[in-house]
Parts: structure tokens; sequence; C-alpha cells
């Protein structure tokens, strides 16, 4: 199974340098100040290095929402009942959930994956990759096998490639798994180092005892399991989730395909930090779709050194905070491909040209 994953990390490569050189210079040719559409033209530079074209396309978009359920829920970290898992990929199917809404507004197609829930009687629609009915409880041993860990990446690889096979051009992603939360918080509390009480948040919205509660489950299942973190794979397995394991995977296998990837909130950056902790190039692929309000994902962007496009007070999850995102990445194309230049006016640019090589590397920040 190793093989597989090697194969996809070796594909993936680092950003065209020509490409947003190139871009950079469009940029500073359209009719305003320098800079002063701000971090909309580092997105353009940087598609442009994603995708090694000047005129990169953004028009064909989806979220994926990878779900799985969580052992751990056993330890009474949620104020929802596991059952809910299930329950809202049905809703997912309805296109009545949040993400739906806000994804059809964006104009990007949902797709909903199974990889680890308890359910059995799947609602249709959903695509069945389940590696396992539901992980083990991480407090009282590893939630799952590396095998396990290793097949879930796969499913979410696979993803990434059907859809770059499709057209797709950039991806979203979600989540839906009670309890989900809790193994975020462990797998960054074990990849940043950090103290588990300062990244341990409310979750579903739960109460200042439950809180305390959770923040002790965690250290109890990182103590317990040991997780290396300089072995992703095993932090994934000993404190992770089948859904991480999977939306990791989807990133290495965009990555792989040269197509952009938007995280959502704090249980899509943990994905995001073992799918860099793998392949450190997957975090050129990347854009932070926003600041949510659990206290672990301003520590994941941090570490991955990536800055929200967006601050709303949010932590529902599902992809809504990619959702939102899309329509400021499209904004960044769309300006590039519609605005005069300086040229078109019949005045010389104001962009010095030793400058531009700079300006383009500056995209990488």
């Amino acid at each position: 199974m190793l093989e597989k994953l090697f194969q996809v990390i070796n594909r993936i490569e680092r950003l065209n340098m020509v490409s947003m050189h190139q871009m950079r210079r469009s940029v500073n040719n359209l009719t305003k100040p320098l800079g002063s559409l701000g971090r909309l033209e580092e997105i353009a530079v940087r598609l442009a290095g994603i995708t090694g074209s000047v005129q990169p396309s953004v028009d064909k978009k989806a979220i994926v929402v990878m779900c799985g359920d969580h052992g751990v829920v056993q330890e009474g970290v949620s104020a929802y009942p596991q059952e809910v898992t299930g329950l809202m990929m049905a809703n997912f199917i309805r296109r009545s959930a949040a993400v739906n809404v806000l994804a059809q507004q964006a104009g990007a197609e949902v797709q909903v994956i199974d990889v680890g829930t308890l359910l059995t009687d799947l609602p249709e629609g959903v695509v069945r990759r389940k590696v396992r009915p539901g992980t083990a409880n991480m407090a009282q041993g590893p939630a799952m096998t590396k095998q396990e860990a290793v097949a879930a990446i796969h499913v979410g690889m696979d993803t990434a490639y059907e859809l770059a096979d499709k057209g797709i051009e950039v991806i979203g992603l979600g989540e839906m798994g009670i309890g989900n939360t809790t193994p975020s918080s462990a797998m960054t509390a074990v990849f940043t180092n950090h103290p588990v009480e300062q990244i341990t948040g409310r979750g579903t919205g739960i109460d200042d005892e439950a809180l305390a509660a959770k923040t002790k489950v965690i250290e109890r299942a990182i103590e317990v399991n040991q997780p290396d973190p300089g072995d992703a794979v095993d932090v994934l397995a000993k404190v992770g989730g089948l859904e991480i394991a999977g939306l990791a995977g989807v990133i290495m296998g965009a990555a792989a395909r040269r197509v952009p990837v938007v995280i959502d909130g704090v249980i899509t950056g943990a994905a995001a930090l073992a799918a860099c902790r793998i392949e450190p190039r997957c975090r050129d692929y990347l854009f932070a779709s926003h600041l949510s309000v659990e206290p672990a994902h301003r520590i994941v962007l941090d570490e991955l050194g990536l800055k929200p496009l967006l601050h709303l007070d949010m932590r529902l999850g599902e992809g809504t905070g990619a959702a939102l995102a899309l329509p400021v990445i499209e904004s960044a194309v769309q300006l590039v491909s519609r605005m005069a230049t300086f040229e078109d006016l019949g005045i010389p640019s104001p962009a010095p040209e030793e400058d531009e090589f700079s300006l383009a590397v500056d995209g990488l920040k």
C-alpha cells in the first residue's frame, strides 16, 4: 500500500516560478496602483505557480466532505450523539446543509464520501469508500492501525484524481464526524508541541465542565498511544480519524495533479498538517479559507504558514468556510483576465522591471 503513496508523493512538484513571474508582471500591469488589490494579487500569482499557467481557471469547483465516526465519543467529548453523523450525511445529499447552500452559491458541486462512519445503509448519493466502521476509542488505544490510516489516505488520493479527471480545477475540503475536534486537537498538539489546554476548544458547544474533561481525554490519548510526531501516519493512526486521513490524501492527490486546495477549519487543518508532514511541498497548494474560533486553528495555520482569507468567527465545519472562500479566489482570476492594462491605455507600467521576480517569490509567503 505504501508504494502507491510514494508514487503520488513523487509527482508533487514545486511551484512554477516562471509562471509566477509572468503572472506578477501581468498583475502589475493592470490599471491600479502597485499592490492595491492586496492578497487577491498573491492568490493570482500562486495559482499561476500551482497550475503552471498564466491564465489559470477555477471555474469548475468541488467540495469534498469526508465522513467518519470516532470511538472517543464514548468519553463524552461531544454535545451531540454519534447518530448525528449519519443524519447529516443524509442532509448533505438532500442539499439542505449549510455547505450545500454556500457551495451552490459558489457554483461548486459537493461530493459526500463515507470513509469510516458507523452507518450501514448509506443514503443514495453518498460515495461508499468505508475503510472500517468508525475508529476505536483513542483514549484507550490506537484509533486504527497504520494500514487502515494508509487505506484512508488512498481513498482521498483516489478522490482527488477522480475529480481532476473530471476537470475540477479547485477542491474545497469539508468533513463530518461527531467528536472529530478531539482527534484534530490531539494531532495538532502532537505536531506542534503545544499544550493540550491551549489547543482544545468547545467543538459542538460543550460547557466548561465538559471542556475540562475533553482536555483530559486528549492528554490521556496522547499518553496512552505515544504517537511519533516525526511519523504523520503514526499520528493519524493513533490519535487521528478516518475522515482526517482521507482529507490528507485529497491534499496529496490534488497537489500531484496541480490542483489548488482550499482548507476549511480545524479538522481539515489537522489533515493539512499531516499531509505537509508527509510531503512538505503540499503546503504550496493550500489556501486557508478562514480562521475558526477553535483555538487549535490559529496554531495550525501558523504552523503551515498560511493566512486566512476570511475572519467570520465560524466553527461549523462541513466545508462552509471553503465554500465562502471559493468566490474570493475566483475573483482574483477574474480581475487578472478582465481588467484593462496600462498598455491598453497607452501609458507605461509603473512596475520596475528589476523587481518583478522578487515580487513573484513574495507570492509564496
